[in-house]
């Protein structure tokens, strides 16, 4: 088979991905609580979580899934999982995103998990963000639109009062035609609402409205960030 320059370009990214979920496993110490990230980047993470804790070199390590998917991987690879209710706090959480800005603000979502996401997130004493270079981004909102997961009741509404705020609004759709449904039973939205001068605005005119279950700005919540790219896996702690 003839190897494309867009196949060579998947293979790259698909590489830079794993690079950055397995070294963020370095700051994972036995005894921890660990908040066990959703996405394509956050499951090499937990993948390699889950061949220390077999081979003993992790010890007493106790995970928490982000989604449905992330559970059923930490099952199969004998994670041990916190219940639902959360009664511990955790040490940290190595999730991925869509879209990073100069300041660690994230847009988050486009696995549809964003409201476990960031109930984890904000019980999570350290939240490490892993990304290939192509998520980092001069604004929030220059190549992500904005997920929200909203209520089917009232959706319409919604809608409505979405597009006043600005906001280009897609139902997210499976690939059978049918809306995609969230974990928690709920729809998803994607907002495109170009680059955002005040990502802190639109967080709090979003927070405001009931059947906004939650939206995906997770603002002034990651502490350090890991990405992998052409020059290899840098580390930077939140400036």
């Amino acid at each position: 088979m003839i190897e494309t320059a867009a196949s060579k370009a998947v293979d790259a990214y698909a590489h830079f991905k794993q690079k950055a979920g397995e070294y963020a496993v370095r700051f994972v110490e036995s005894g921890m609580v660990v908040g066990l990230g959703t996405g394509s980047t956050a499951i090499h993470a937990v993948r390699r979580i889950g061949a220390m804790v077999r081979s003993g070199e992790l010890r007493d390590i106790v995970g928490v899934a982000t989604s449905t998917a992330t559970l059923r991987e930490a099952m199969e690879l004998g994670i041990p999982l916190l219940s639902d209710d959360l009664p511990r706090e955790i040490d940290v959480t190595i999730d991925g995103a869509d879209e990073v800005d100069p300041a660690f603000n994230l847009i988050k979502g486009g696995g549809g998990a964003l409201l476990r996401e960031k109930i984890v997130a904000q019980a999570s004493r350290r939240l490490i963000i892993v990304v290939d270079e192509r998520k980092l981004s001069p604004q929030l909102g220059t190549a992500w639109p904005v997920p929200i997961e909203v209520m089917r009741y009232g959706y319409t509404s919604q809608v409505r009062y979405l597009t006043a705020l600005g906001a280009q609004v897609t139902l997210r759709m499976t690939a059978d035609g049918t809306p995609y449904v969230t974990d928690n039973g709920n729809w998803i939205v994607d907002c495109n609402f170009g680059p955002l001068e005040n990502p802190e605005a639109l967080a709090r005119h979003l927070e405001a409205r009931a059947g906004l279950v939650e939206h995906g700005l997770f603002l002034n919540m990651a502490t350090d960030l890991v990405v992998a790219g052409g020059d290899g896996v840098r580390y930077l702690p939140r400036p």
